[in-house]
This record gives structure tokens, C-alpha cells and sequence, in this order.
């Protein structure tokens, strides 16, 4: 089976696996310029060792709404160290010789180590990818059709995206996913996400929020309201719009 092919096989569980090749997000010049320029579904079908890829923007270029300093701390120490201690645990282990979507689909049968630090990596690939320097305003076309169709109203949608962020108790992520070429928001704990076979809505994610503390904490304190307002400055609505229109055409 081809690559093309593998990322658009459907799993009979619900993953909504034909979502997958939406996430071929090209990585631009960073700051950091000796990490690799993977894309999503590089990462997705990347086996160990596994690799911290570049921001596709620079640190400073989402200010005022996140700084640069939260986004230096959250890749380069947060997010590297999901990799760093995926690698180590799957050392020895019959993990070793799967790619991280092999790991994410069957994420209950793991131990915690590789369950949790699988999860780190993919959802903050994810995550960067749906920000951008240019980002904030309104999604266009058949996504905001579908967004008032699922919520009421774009405001609507976003009141209930905040509700899901500011109600994750502890820490978490917040989630925008196509369950059934239906738009859901729904939010998992730690670093599971709706890939995953332990999450309690399953689908694929089009729009993603981390909500640890790491995420906001320098300029937010614990306001974590105000960091999700702020969110919404920098959404990326051409990246989301596209993995919506990959996994329902």
C-alpha cells in the first residue's frame, strides 16, 4: 500500500483516518534552522527515532497574542522533550518498529510513557500548524457554512470551543473534529487525542487548542479565558479549512 493510500484507509473504529492527508502543512525557514522541515504526515509515518521538526514560523511572530518566549519554552523544551522521552521508552520495546500513528491508534494498549509522550508529539505538530503569523479573522466557504450549520453561528461555535477549553479540568486540549463529515468539539486529557482509541469522542481533529499551563501560563497567569480569546487571533482558518475540505470531499 502506497503512502497516499495508507493515510486514506478508513479504520472500521471510527478514527476518520481518510482525514489524515489533510495535514501536509510545509514548514517554513525557523529560528532553529538545524531542526528537520517534516510536515505532519511525515511525523504521522515517522518511526524511532523520532524527531523535533522546526516551527514554520518564527517565535516572536505570533505576539501580541502569544509571546515569544512561552512559544522558545513550549517547542524547544515542552514539545522536545514529548520526543526525547518517546524515544527513550520505546527502547527495547516492539514500539521501536512503529510508526507514531501505529502508537496513537491502539494509545490504550501502551504504557503510560509512550501513551503520553506519542500524544505530546503528535498534538503539538498539530498544534503550531494551525496558528500563523497572519492568522485570526473568519473561516470562509463550506467550513463556515458547516460551522453555523453544526453550532448556530460562527460566535456560537466559539463560545462553545472556549467552554470546552476553560471546562478541561487540569490540563488538556480543546478540539474541533469531524466525527461522521459532522463538525464535533470535544476536548482529552493530558496529550490523548480524538485519534486515539481511548478518547471518549473519536474523529479527526481539524482545529486544536493546548490548554497546560505551559501553553499560557507567562503572560496569562491563570487566565486561561483571556489565552483563549487571544487564540483566536492567531487560527490559521486556510490550514483548518483545508483538513476539513481533505477528509470530507
Amino acid at each position: 500500500m502506497n503512502r497516499k493510500n495508507f493515510l486514506k484507509t478508513t479504520l472500521a473504529s471510527a478514527f476518520a483516518l481518510s482525514g489524515l492527508n489533510s495535514f501536509s502543512f510545509s514548514l517554513r525557514r525557523s529560528y532553529n534552522d538545524k531542526l528537520p522541515k517534516l510536515t505532519l504526515d511525515e511525523v504521522v509515518l515517522e518511526s524511532a527515532p523520532f524527531s523535533l521538526a522546526a516551527l514554520p514560523y518564527a517565535p516572536e511572530s505570533l505576539e501580541p497574542s502569544i509571546d515569544k518566549l512561552t512559544m522558545e519554552i513550549h517547542h524547544g523544551r515542552h514539545h522536545k522533550a514529548y520526543v526525547d522521552n518517546l524515544n527513550k521508552a520505546i527502547v527495547g520495546t516492539p514500539y521501536e518498529k512503529l510508526t507514531l500513528w501505529d502508537i496513537l491508534k491502539e494509545a490504550g494498549k501502551a504504557p503510560a510513557a509512550i501513551r503520553n509522550n506519542a500524544g505530546g508529539h503528535w498534538n503539538h505538530t498539530f498544534f503550531w500548524n494551525v496558528m500563523s503569523p497572519k492568522g485570526g479573522g473568519t473561516p470562509k466557504g463550506e467550513l463556515l457554512e458547516e460551522i453555523n450549520k453544526a453550532f448556530g453561528s460562527f460566535d456560537k461555535f466559539k463560545e462553545e470551543f472556549a467552554k470546552a477549553g476553560t471546562t478541561r479540568f487540569g490540563s488538556g486540549w480543546a478540539w474541533l473534529i469531524v466525527q461522521d463529515k459532522k463538525l464535533v468539539i470535544t476536548s482529552t486529557p493530558n496529550q490523548d487525542n480524538p485519534l486515539m482509541d481511548v478518547a471518549e469522542k473519536k474523529g479527526t481533529p481539524i482545529l486544536g487548542l493546548d490548554v497546560w499551563e505551559h501553553a499560557y501560563y507567562l503572560k496569562y497567569q491563570n487566565k486561561r479565558a483571556d489565552y483563549i480569546t487571544a487564540f483566536w487571533n492567531v487560527v490559521n482558518w486556510d490550514a483548518v479549512s483545508k483538513n476539513f475540505e481533505n477528509i470530507t470531499k
